[in-house]
């Protein structure tokens, strides 16, 4: 990873803001399985101010995982800087919620939840009172004592996502964590994000490939390019932060929905 601090943000950058974090010029290249250069990634700048919902969306292969795996840390091989307004401590700051639960079997749900906490060994004497609280907040009070087995595709991503939250991290990222699920269940979930931020006002940064989720949950929405990936665009949201299924039957809604399809296209 290459770091270049005396330099200025590149002025191709949509977005020159101030916040928790800042992604500087950002380049991408990794080796393919048959030994070809892939330029996954060119000169991606964008700031995440806190307390925000920033949806990341664009075609498949356009590296929007990868950039999120660079700022959860999972991944510094790149040219470039992502910079934290205070360094983040490590596993403790950063709350991950990937494509699939990845819940362990032989624990019962908060005993998942609890994971989080016992792993950073901090909070330990509150731990049941904050895991009886997260399962509150998703509707999932009645199935504490419950194995993953147990539960629907909806509720285990439930608590991949409360887990991911367990040790009260500074954000919270999310790899298009709904796109396995039905339609109804997905809507379902969109209004437990909501309602997590509302309690919580996580910084939330998320991947999606679907456009009405983006414009649904995120205050911006940010657009990539194919590869290789570079921002595109940037968009405020032109709705009022108070979301609620009604939201979808709005004529701005379907205007800022079709304006990123045609971006897309």
């Amino acid at each position: 990873m290459k770091h270049d601090t005396s330099a200025s943000p590149p002025s191709s950058s949509p977005d020159t803001g101030r916040g928790l974090l800042a992604v500087r010029g950002v380049s991408k290249d990794y080796t393919s399985v048959h030994g070809e250069t892939v330029h996954a990634l060119d000169d991606v700048n964008l700031t995440v101010d806190e307390g925000e919902i920033i949806a990341i969306i664009g075609p498949s292969g356009c590296g929007k995982s990868t950039l999120l795996r660079m700022i959860a840390g999972l991944d510094d091989d790149y040219d470039g800087e992502i910079a934290w307004e205070r360094p983040p401590r490590p596993g403790r700051d950063i709350g991950f919620v990937f494509q699939e639960p990845a819940l362990l079997p032989w624990r019962t749900v908060e005993g998942n939840v609890r994971l989080g906490i016992e792993v950073q060994k901090e909070r330990l004497d509150r731990a049941d009172e904050r895991v009886a609280t997260l399962l509150e907040l998703v509707g999932l009070s009645g199935f504490a004592k419950s194995f993953p087995k147990e539960l629907s595709g909806g509720m285990r991503q439930r608590v991949a996502i409360v887990r991911a939250l367990a040790y009260d991290p500074r954000i919270l990222l999310m790899d298009e964590p709904f796109g396995a699920l039905d339609a109804i269940t997905r809507d379902r979930l969109h209004d437990d994000i909501l309602r997590i931020w509302e309690e919580t006002r996580k910084t939330i940064v998320f991947v999606t490939h679907s456009v009405e989720e983006a414009a649904y949950l995120a205050d911006r929405v940010v657009v990539m390019s194919p590869r290789p990936g570079r921002l595109q665009a940037v968009h405020q949201v032109p709705l009022d932060r108070d979301r609620s299924p009604a939201t979808r039957e709005l004529p701005e809604f379907a205007r800022f929905v079709g304006m990123l399809r045609g971006e897309l296209r």
